[in-house]
């Protein structure tokens, strides 16, 4: 089984007005009817998937839950951050949490504020590193890069 990790603490000061500290980007409807966190959410439906696991902070905590209530997505359990420390710490407190929980389970981290397209592409791709991550590899799945950036 593929545990989804969605991460959506972020707080949104790259599309300013549209995306504030208050309501970032990824609870927004940006493209279409759904929120970028709701597709998300929604990329992680099917019988290889578990309920998601949602990273967030204190100040979303309502908002994700309205939002996949909106979708009929219960999740398995929302994680709040303490503190914004970034996209690593917030990878560790799921993997320590999915550590605990059922250690078996193939965590997938889905950040909450991109568009995809290629749905039916991902869903392939996973089903090519679920056979890698049996004989004990980790995978990644991104965009190739062409410089290096440091803002992110």
């Amino acid at each position: 089984m593929i545990t989804p990790v969605i991460l959506c603490g972020g707080s949104g000061n790259r599309l300013w007005p549209v995306s504030r500290a208050s309501f970032p980007k990824q609870f927004a409807p940006l493209v279409g009817c759904e929120t970028l966190f709701q597709k998300s959410a929604l990329r992680s439906l099917g019988a290889e998937f578990t309920n998601p696991l949602v990273v967030t902070n204190s100040n979303f905590r309502f908002i994700v839950k309205e939002q996949l209530q909106a979708i009929s997505i219960t999740p398995d359990a929302i994680l709040l951050e303490p503190a914004q420390r970034n996209t690593a710490p917030a990878i560790l407190a799921a993997a320590i949490y999915l550590a605990q929980k059922d250690p078996e389970t193939a965590m997938l981290v889905l950040p909450s504020d991109q568009m995809l397209h290629e749905v039916e592409d991902l869903k392939v791709s996973l089903k090519l590193g679920l056979a890698e991550v049996a004989r004990g590899q980790i995978v990644t799945f991104g965009i190739t890069p062409t410089y290096p950036e440091t803002a992110y």
